[in-house]
């Protein structure tokens, strides 16, 4: 196909478009590192005008996170996947992290990057940055790892035939395979980590309270003043800030992404984007395509081969298995002292309670979980059958995603007052009104998953069982359920964490005067951080992580099992 040269008003956009979005970037980045002091605080002006420079900051802080989320997801998930050693560690160590609150992460970074970067606002930066990659991360990470390690078999003995390097099946292989479940995932991780903006913002951790300049502090603030016009004000701005993400971001990427889908026959209707649309018929964004990332692309390509030269060259002088199992047994040896260490830590701290503060923490846990099976449950019934309508039905799709991305991505906490004023009036059980609550921040992942998993079902088994003549139930037995299976427990597993870490704020609500109180781990957690009473937090997030890691292995572990095992599509005979 021939390119085009000549500059039409396409590529004139574009280039504004560019230099625009690289000005406001810098603009943006230079506002991180302005001096800090007890005199130097940055202070959140409720006023609409100041809007959209908010927006930009949190944006700014959202794309940081998840870019170090992407660099985590692909070099954790792989491993994991790859090496089965490795993965009994790693995937039980991901389950534990998952399970850690938001808080309990501000709780132990706050003060190290704040030594990091002294007299600094990028210290306070970079723990609100880090905060939001805890609450993206772990959802693309079990995503990608479900994927790679379901891979077909006879596309992983093609990749053996040709001799794949580690680069080559990474790029050729692995992340096609995985592309279109990574980026649902990746859309319902971006939802997360505007769910906990308010919490990354405005930190109120260990009777430190600094507030950034972003929507999640706007909205804090707006709530502790009870200004409601203001707070609908950031409600309406991140709206349309979600739209215009959906619009020039994810929808751009969902519509590139079918490329990868593998079937033997093409779908009557693919995903669309008007502004993909306009990117391809520009000659400047062709150019920039070629000379920018595609000669960045070529440039890790040859690196990544070299390198791999280099090591066959050497790998008989150098005796590689010796070495890598030397080098295994040196990391895993650091691994466990940095978890001793820090075990110790936690023991000492935990010493100063006694055995009645760890048994009512243990009844508190019981509670929580109740109320996550409850919710998971509760998810499950609405989101697989307007998964599949969505992800079956292209046009469907076309007026769902925008929507489902901005309920998804909304940060359903700027609710909760309202609910509890709701509550209040009617005199709602709040030990079970919790649980509402729990889902509307957790139910998206199970919903991206089984949109996911319905649109990389392969056309031909859908004209497969047209042809068969299977309708209503029997269609749903013989291709939707088996088909997305797999996609359905990774997206219980990512919304049972999600639950967990919501129940920090569903457990607890208050607004002005009027305060609602679930007994249950999250509230636990969230009482002992505001008091700052460290041997509490800490007794509080290991019970956490104790009772996920053992609903992980017992439950969620063996469907991960029987879901690679039963429900994997093979295009070969085997």
């Amino acid at each position: 196909m021939p390119v085009r040269t000549r500059v039409s008003w396409i590529d004139v956009a574009v280039a504004v478009f560019v230099f625009a979005l690289l000005f406001v970037i810098i603009k943006l980045g230079t506002g991180m590192g302005v001096p800090l002091s007890p005199k130097d605080q940055p202070h959140i002006v409720l006023d609409w005008r100041m809007l959209p420079y908010y927006a930009g900051r949190s944006l700014l802080r959202m794309f940081i996170a998840y870019a170090c989320s992407l660099l985590f997801t692909f070099i954790y998930g792989r491993i994991a996947a790859l090496n089965k050693t490795a993965e009994k560690v790693m995937i039980p160590l991901l389950d534990i992290l998952q399970s850690v609150p938001v808080l309990g992460f501000l709780s132990v970074t706050v003060t190290g990057f704040m030594a990091l970067f002294p007299h600094s606002l990028l210290g306070a930066e970079c723990a609100s940055i880090f905060a939001i990659f805890t609450g993206q991360v772990w959802n693309m990470t079990f995503s990608f790892y479900a994927s790679v390690a379901s891979l077909p078999r006879e596309l992983n003995e093609a990749a053996k035939v040709m001799r794949f390097d580690a680069f080559t099946r990474f790029t050729r292989l692995e992340l096609p395979f995985a592309m279109i479940g990574l980026v649902w995932n990746s859309m319902m991780s971006f939802g997360g980590g505007w769910f906990f903006l308010a919490a990354s913002e405005s930190i109120t951790v260990l009777n430190q309270n600094i507030q950034l300049p972003g929507l999640g502090s706007y909205m804090a603030t707006a709530m502790n003043r009870g200004d409601i016009p203001a707070l609908i004000e950031a409600i309406v701005t991140m709206v349309l800030v979600i739209i215009l993400v959906d619009q020039l971001f994810w929808r751009p990427i969902v519509a590139w992404s079918q490329k990868f889908k593998m079937e033997l026959s093409n779908a009557g209707d693919q995903p669309t984007s008007w502004f993909l649309n306009l990117l391809r018929r520009s000659a400047l964004a062709q150019w920039i395509g070629r000379q920018v990332f595609g000669a960045l692309g070529r440039a890790i390509d040859r690196a990544m081969l070299h390198l791999a030269k280099r090591a066959q060259a050497r790998g008989p002088r150098l005796r590689p298995a010796p070495v890598r199992r030397g080098l295994k047994w040196i990391l895993l040896a650091a691994a466990a002292a940095v978890v001793a260490y820090y075990g110790y830590l936690g023991v000492v701290e935990v010493s100063r309670l006694g055995w009645r503060d760890i048994l009512h923490v243990v009844v508190l846990g019981c509670f929580t979980a109740l109320r996550v099976f409850a919710s998971t449950a509760l998810a499950l019934l609405w989101t697989i059958p307007v998964g599949v309508a969505i992800g079956s039905n292209q046009r469907a799709s076309q007026i769902a995603q925008p929507v489902v991305q901005i309920l998804a991505s909304f940060p359903a906490n700027m609710f909760f007052p309202f609910i509890a004023l709701m509550y209040l009036n009617w005199h709602v059980n709040f030990e079970l009104g919790a649980i509402p609550l729990m889902m509307l921040g957790t139910q998206w992942y199970i919903l991206f998953n089984v949109i996911a998993g319905t649109m990389a079902i392969p056309n031909d088994l859908k004209e497969a069982t047209k042809v068969l003549g299977l309708r209503g139930w029997e269609r749903w037995k013989r291709l939707y359920l088996p088909a997305i299976f797999p996609y359905v427990v990774n997206g219980c597993v990512t919304a049972s964490g999600g639950a967990w870490n919501a129940s920090i704020i569903a457990e607890l609500v208050s607004w002005h005067k009027h305060t609602l109180v679930a007994a249950g781990l999250g509230a636990y957690i969230t009482e002992a951080t505001t008091r700052g009473s460290w041997p509490n937090i800490v007794l509080s997030i290991v019970a956490m992580a104790v009772f996920v890691t053992i609903i992980n292995r017992f439950l969620w572990r063996p469907l991960y099992s029987f879901a690679e095992s039963r429900y994997r599509i093979e295009w070969s005979g085997r």
